[in-house]
C-alpha cells in the first residue's frame, strides 16, 4: 500500500476491463505498472502464480533487466493502473529511495514465494 502514496497525485491513469490482457510473455517489456484498483492475474505457462491486488506492482522485471515479459497479466477484475516508463522508474529510483527499497521487497517476497512452492 505504501507504493499507492508516491502515486497519489498522478493523474495519468491506465484503465483496463475485466480480462483484458495487459502483456504476455515473452513480449517486449518497456513499463511497469502500479496497480491502483482492482485484481490482475499474473500467468506462467498456463498456471497461476499470483493475484496482484491495488498497492502492489507487476512488469518491474523488464525495467530492471530490459528483458522480454516472464509471464502474461490479465485484468481478473476491472483496473486502474499507472504505466511506469524507463524514465520515471530511474527518476523514483534516484529521487524517492523508499521506492527502491519497496520495488526490492516485491521482487524478493514474489522470490521467496516461488521458490516455497516450485
Amino acid at each position: 500500500m505504501a507504493i499507492l502514496n508516491l502515486f497519489k497525485f498522478v493523474k495519468d491513469f491506465k484503465d483496463v476491463p475485466a480480462g483484458e490482457v495487459i502483456f504476455r510473455e515473452g513480449d517486449v517489456g518497456d513499463v511497469m505498472y502500479v496497480v491502483v484498483d482492482g485484481e490482475i492475474d499474473v500467468v506462467y505457462h498456463n498456471n497461476l502464480l499470483e493475484t496482484i491486488t491495488s498497492g502492489s506492482v507487476i512488469g518491474e522485471m523488464a525495467l530492471i533487466d530490459q528483458s522480454p515479459r516472464s509471464a502474461t497479466a490479465t485484468a481478473k477484475t476491472a483496473c486502474r493502473l499507472v504505466e511506469v516508463d524507463q524514465r520515471r522508474f530511474s527518476f523514483m529510483v534516484q529521487e524517492t529511495p523508499f521506492f527502491a527499497l519497496e520495488i526490492m521487497k516485491i521482487m524478493a517476497d514474489r522470490l521467496r514465494r516461488s521458490h516455497d512452492h516450485g
